[in-house]
């Protein structure tokens, strides 16, 4: 493709993007819904390139900001409040819809490799963070199940991460050593960590010194990425790194930050995010008819693979449940006995955790990565965007209605306390 050529198409694709955030608007639809289905249908006008996504260049380039943007906003101390619940959604129930989905791929297709089997379970099983906050953007949820979502969105990409790595060194040698995958998962962890440590203090003695409030902006810009590619380079994971740098930036933003360039520093940032969160739906959506093309055509898709993408789909979305409600058990069996430190969550909340289930951009773009002739590559980047579709369009499009039927409410202690402005605006009223 030429460089006006391309000029030519994101300058349409930015224009496509605010027609359809508009329409979705209009039509009372979240916009991931309306973005994805658009591009999907642009990708098969006539005369338009078909659009090939390089899995490298998009989580590096979307990836790290929009992890950086969740990570802060977010409270520190509603993450250490909800740890354990955090750590069972982006670790344990990521390792447990890899195991179901292996499992029934495995049964579904016994020619398959169990490395491809794990592979794909390890690709469509951490709901995406992108797509995740662009549909509870449109809901409203209890304290409790906001901070479950925000935190495990922000976790659990890379425990799939990981495990993609170890099913794809398995498929590739032929061998798997469970002892050398939780040292290399703790390794890439405690690693990344320490790598957004670095990058977030450095931030906040380099924004100190800077007396120009577009420099500042600027830095704060770039932190999520640098944090993400140094943590790449040394190969520990960049995505810890990146949520650990937004903490870091974001706990110390009323530190180093005047009020004037918080206020001109969000609106910047906002619209930022907005453009690459549209982008990313926008590319999914252009990027099926590469897709279909590849594996031979919508006849090939139904013909031979649509059963089996079913069942896939349904065990990934029953797996979930599984988790969510066997962990709410758990925790009423521990208050049996005494034990009352953690509190269940009750059928309802249990229900709409279990339905929050988006994937998106990283689902794709790690199905994208997978190695040329690795066993079922076609059938694991076909699977992988209908997972994505049926995820997003079916969930996001009834998660607001399940929310106002579970009518969901907080608790007196969960319920924020008001901020110095709002209590003097609350007193000036009386």
């Amino acid at each position: 493709m030429e460089p006006m050529q391309l000029f030519e198409l994101v300058v349409g694709m930015l224009l496509a993007i605010i027609a359809l955030h508009y329409l979705a608007e209009k039509l009372r639809l979240p916009p991931a819904v309306a973005l994805i289905t658009g591009g999907a249908l642009l990708a098969f006008l006539p005369g338009l390139p078909v659009i090939s996504l390089n899995p490298e260049l998009v989580l590096v380039i979307f990836l790290p900001p929009l992890l950086m943007d969740g990570a802060w906003y977010i409270a520190l101390s509603h993450v250490r409040r909800h740890m354990i619940g955090i750590a069972s959604l982006a670790v344990g129930a990521v390792i447990f819809t890899t195991v179901v989905v292996a499992v029934v791929t495995h049964m579904l297709l016994p020619s398959l490799p169990w490395a491809a089997c794990a592979a794909l379970g390890a690709i469509v099983s951490p709901p995406d963070a992108v797509s995740a906050r662009a549909v509870l953007q449109r809901v409203h949820l209890t304290r409790r199940l906001s901070i479950l979502l925000e935190g495990e969105s922000l976790f659990n990409d890379a425990s799939g991460l990981v495990l993609f790595r170890f099913a794809i060194a398995a498929g590739v040698t032929g061998a798997f050593s469970a002892i050398e995958g939780l040292e290399s998962f703790f390794i890439l962890a405690v690693g990344g960590a320490l790598v957004g440590i670095a990058i977030g203090a450095a931030w906040v003695l380099l924004v100190r010194r800077l007396s120009d409030e577009y420099l500042m902006i600027a830095a704060t810009c770039l932190s999520p990425w640098a944090a993400y590619l140094l943590a790449e380079t040394v190969h520990v994971s960049g995505v810890i790194a990146s949520v650990t740098t937004g903490l870091i930036c974001g706990w110390y933003q009323h530190v180093v930050f005047t009020a004037a360039v918080r206020m001109r520093s969000t609106s910047f940032w906002v619209v930022l995010i907005f453009l690459m969160e549209a982008t990313v739906f926008m590319l999914i959506g252009s990027s099926l008819r590469g897709v279909i093309e590849r594996v031979g055509g919508f006849g090939v898709v139904i013909d031979q693979m649509a059963l089996p993408i079913l069942w896939i789909v349904l065990a990934m979305t029953a797996a979930r449940f599984i988790w969510v409600f066997g962990s709410d058990l758990i925790i009423h069996l521990l208050r049996m006995i005494g034990i009352d430190r953690y509190k269940p969550m009750g059928t309802r909340s249990s229900i709409v955790l279990g339905w929050t289930g988006m994937r998106g951009v990283v689902t794709l773009a790690v199905a994208l990565s997978v190695p040329e002739g690795f066993p079922g590559r076609d059938f694991i980047l076909v699977t992988a965007f209908a997972v994505i579709l049926a995820t997003v369009l079916i969930q996001g499009t009834t998660l607001g209605s399940l929310i106002r039927w579970a009518k969901l409410s907080d608790p007196p202690s969960d319920i924020a306390r008001l901020s110095m402005s709002e209590a003097e605006a609350a007193m000036a009223q009386v």
